[in-house]
């Protein structure tokens, strides 16, 4: 007997295998090289590449594959900059569409190492194993999505925590020359978070490489290398790896900012981190970007610059930002490095970046060549945030310090002029000197916001003000580790609100302790000529006048 197969029978098989097939559609457009060099490719054809777009590209030679950006999108062609090994590619090389934007590997895996801005690591220790991974280019929050700037990024630096206080989710422009300490505040800012719950994220950007061995082994040192992430594009990586850097730097914080500590998406439940992020510096991606645009035979603006790199810093920047409860309440907190030619902060760039950024650190190099460090003029430097972004009790008591230091720079430039000097002036030229040193800070002594606010204070109610000059510091920092051994109590309330009346007395009564006992151990020797050679000018009894020698 055999058995007869109905043609029901074949269909329902032939229905069961079709509906067991699993079919993807891989959509690549592939077209060749046309013509390639400084780190450019022009690819003809590729009429569905989009802008940003990751295009592979596969030598001829050695058959590997090499990833670049879309840039120009033209009717017959498409300009891509290149990443990794460009010489590997030739002309008639085959170029593919991966229909998708570049991004990045994020993740807590990534700490304490240093990675190129394609997130590979350089620094010889082995591959990292990222978890998540990140678009370089990221829509910046809306309005809806962020909250005020309200909580302190302390720097440990007195002339900027209590003059230009920087807040979580804020961007604070670094600026001045060329060796002014630019670097030396932003590494002093992160070495500063040791105890903080902040992620770092350093971004060097046509620095030399031993340069960024430097900084990492100071980081080590200090013991914050572990929480910070050092992405580098040095001077020798080709021009469009300089230009991606910050946005991959970016990228990387966006991932604390947007996740928790577990990597769970941040909302109410589940806080997201806080990260502060430097770019060192964005001048020099500039350059590269020019370099680039002018290869792809984008038209020059001014300076040569092209059009649109406004928009590539304002992209860049708004994407720090304080996020609301809602969305995790994480912060980016973004501190870009612009460096000027000959202090011109009227260039095209600076211009720029000043106008995008919420404030600005301007360092001068007679500051600095005087011996103010860090070299921070208080009359162009500003927050814009401001007392926001400070506690109480700061904002309390270095309220005047601005116009204090002002009315000194004002009277010292005219006390060289004038024969004699009255009473008043007299004060506030020796006030003045006293409180531009106090405000002197060697690289790496960060002072914790508590003996900042008695530092200040002191100054204030004119307690340095009969001390060596060159006795200033050391008064400072004996005060604090006075008052943090004798009494810790008051000391920690200082951060817990306004200081009232019976905190200041008893504030008052103990720094005079204090100095009683310093003065004892370190009397005054040449004061008056110190505050002389202070104001560039010595005045005797007799009113006479003559020029200060240093």
């Amino acid at each position: 007997m055999t058995d007869t197969i109905s043609s029901q029978k074949i269909m329902d098989t032939l229905r069961e295998n079709l509906a067991a097939i699993s079919v993807t559609v891989d959509r690549q457009e592939a077209s060749v090289v046309t013509e390639v060099g400084d780190g450019i490719a022009h690819v003809s054809g590729l009429k569905t590449a989009m802008a940003g777009e990751l295009l592979q590209f596969t030598s001829s030679s050695t058959g590997r594959d090499v990833y670049g950006l879309a840039q120009n999108l033209d009717r017959d062609e498409v300009g891509a900059v290149l990443f990794g090994d460009v010489e590997d590619i030739k002309e008639g090389d085959e170029c593919r569409t991966t229909g998708r934007v570049m991004d990045i590997p994020a993740g807590r895996a990534m700490l304490g190492r240093v990675v190129n801005p394609l997130g590979q690591p350089i620094d010889g220790l082995g591959p990292v194993n990222a978890t998540h991974r990140r678009p370089i280019e990221f829509k910046a929050p809306g309005i809806m999505e962020r909250q005020p700037v309200c909580e302190p990024v302390q720097t440990g630096l007195l002339a900027i925590d209590a003059m230009v206080p920087i807040g979580r989710g804020q961007r604070e422009l670094i600026i001045g020359d060329r060796k002014t300490g630019k670097t030396a505040i932003a590494i002093d800012a992160i070495v500063n978070q040791r105890e903080t719950d902040m992620v770092c994220i350093y971004v060097a950007i046509g620095q030399k490489a031993s340069t960024v061995a430097a900084i990492r082994e100071s980081l080590a040192r200090h013991g914050v290398l572990e929480k910070t992430v050092i992405v580098a594009a040095t001077a020798a990586d080709s021009a469009p790896m300089q230009y991606i850097a910050p946005m991959a730097g970016a990228a990387l914080g966006e991932y604390f900012m947007y996740n928790d500590a577990e990597g769970n998406p941040a909302d109410e439940k589940h806080p997201g981190g806080h990260v502060l992020v430097v770019y060192d510096d964005l001048s020099k991606q500039a350059v590269a970007y020019r370099q680039m645009s002018l290869t792809l035979h984008r038209p020059p603006g001014r300076e040569a610059y092209p059009g649109d790199i406004f928009y590539l810093h304002s992209r860049l920047l708004e994407r720090a930002c304080k996020l609301s409860d809602a969305n995790g309440a994480g912060s980016l907190t973004a501190l870009p490095i612009i460096e000027t030619q000959e202090g011109d902060v009227s260039a095209y760039i600076p211009t720029n970046v000043i106008s995008i950024t919420d404030g600005q650190i301007y360092l001068q190099s007679n500051l600095f060549f005087q011996g103010q460090r860090p070299a921070v003029d208080v009359g162009i430097s500003v927050s814009r945030v401001g007392g926001d972004a400070q506690v109480k009790a700061m904002k309390q008591v270095a309220g005047t310090l601005r116009l204090d230091l002002a009315s000194y720079r004002e009277k010292q430039a005219f006390s060289q002029f004038g024969s004699d000097l009255d009473a008043t002036t007299q004060y506030q030229l020796n006030h003045g000197a006293h409180m531009m040193e106090m405000l002197k800070q060697q690289r790496y002594s960060a002072l914790d916001v508590r003996d900042q606010i008695i530092s200040i204070f002191a100054a204030k109610e004119d307690f340095l003000d009969d001390i060596d000059l060159n006795h200033v510091n050391l008064f400072r920092d004996g005060l604090a580790k006075h008052m943090a051994e004798r009494h810790p109590a008051l000391r920690s309330a200082l951060v817990k609100g306004k200081l009232s009346d019976e905190q200041q007395d008893r504030l008052k009564m103990h720094i005079a302790h204090f100095k009683e006992q310093f003065l004892d151990e370190n009397p005054n020797k040449k004061r008056a000529e110190d505050v002389e050679a202070a104001a560039e000018e010595t005045v005797d009894h007799s009113g006479s006048t003559t020029l200060a020698q240093e």
